[in-house]
């Protein structure tokens, strides 16, 4: 029953928790769940639209966003640290206790509890949660997120081998060339073609709910899963070690505010796919991977809500 003010009228304020359950959760899922039925029922190819996404609009999302950002450098010198800081720890701790399973299991529970879907999910939520602002520090976060991934991933699974292959693998991602040109081109101080603007803007808003559609496809195509001792435990990493590191870290670092939200906010989120196909790339525990993927992905549906509930409150 809603409680009534001292006026005597109603009082409807939504609580916090909920609020923030259907004012960002709630539109980031209900695209994934378009996918995830769309993947359940018809045959699409899930390469396709994810290669759309890497290659065409992501790219499109940095340039446009790194171009108009009001972020300034040493900000986003800042974030990038703490970021990397933040998978020191989880990757410390979550080696530290794996160490009584297999090589390939204690690898993978290392790195599905290190790399975190800062793109297809720490994108839209910030931007619901912080707005445009918020946005721009996020894809700080996704950039570092990018490369950290495709070098530092390999050489967890494989104990510090591929490493040429690694750099070769981030040297090839298209969107770190755009924010590379975005960059290059705003210290330049001449104006972009209103045409090309409007192009890239326009692929920039597609970004978003293709990548959410792409991750409701890639949970729809997942099959059912035993779950297992390593599974929990990274999943328990990467859902409460991973936000109280980045919190502990940033206040060390002096971030405060939004900047200290958005990554909080980050690195609450579920672990990436992106950790599966390095784990099958690179002989690690796939099996294990998987569950943690879709372990954390239902969870961060109520951690991500309460961390969006509490952010405010931070310093």
């Amino acid at each position: 029953m809603a409680a009534r003010s001292g006026s005597g009228t109603l009082d409807c304020r939504v609580p916090p928790l909920l609020s923030a359950l259907l004012d960002v959760i709630v539109p980031v899922a209900l695209v994934a769940l378009v996918g995830f039925v769309l993947g359940r029922r018809l045959t699409l190819d899930q390469n396709t639209v994810a290669r759309l996404s890497l290659y065409a609009l992501t790219p499109a999302l940095a340039f446009d966003t790194i171009l108009n950002a009001h972020v300034a450098a040493r900000e986003a010198v800042t974030l990038g640290a703490a970021f990397l800081l933040t998978w020191a720890v989880t990757v410390t701790v979550s080696g530290a206790v794996a160490g009584r399973w297999s090589p390939a299991t204690r690898r993978s529970v290392m790195a599905s509890s290190t790399i975190w879907n800062s793109g297809n999910l720490g994108l839209p939520i910030a931007l619901f949660a912080f707005g445009q602002a918020g946005l721009e520090r996020a894809l700080v976060v996704f950039l570092v997120g990018v490369i950290g991934t495709y070098v530092l991933g390999p050489a967890i699974y494989s104990s510090g081998g591929g490493w040429r292959g690694s750099v070769n693998a981030v040297l090839r991602l298209p969107v770190l060339w755009a924010a590379l040109a975005a960059l290059l081109w705003r210290v330049s101080g001449v104006p972009v073609p209103l045409g090309v603007a409007r192009g890239v803007h326009l692929m920039s808003q597609a970004t978003l709910p293709l990548v959410l559609l792409s991750l409701g496809l890639q949970l729809g195509a997942a099959g059912r899963i035993r779950v297992t001792p390593p599974m929990l435990f990274a999943s328990g990493v990467r859902l409460l070690v991973g936000p109280l590191a980045a919190l502990g870290i940033s206040v060390l670092l002096g971030l405060r505010g939004q900047p200290l939200a958005v990554l909080v906010l980050s690195a609450s989120m579920p672990t990436a796919v992106n950790a599966l196909l390095l784990a099958r790339e690179y002989g690690g525990d796939a099996d294990t991977v998987a569950g943690v993927v879709l372990l954390t992905t239902l969870g961060a549906l109520l951690t991500v809500t309460a961390t969006v509930t509490l952010l405010p409150h931070l310093p």
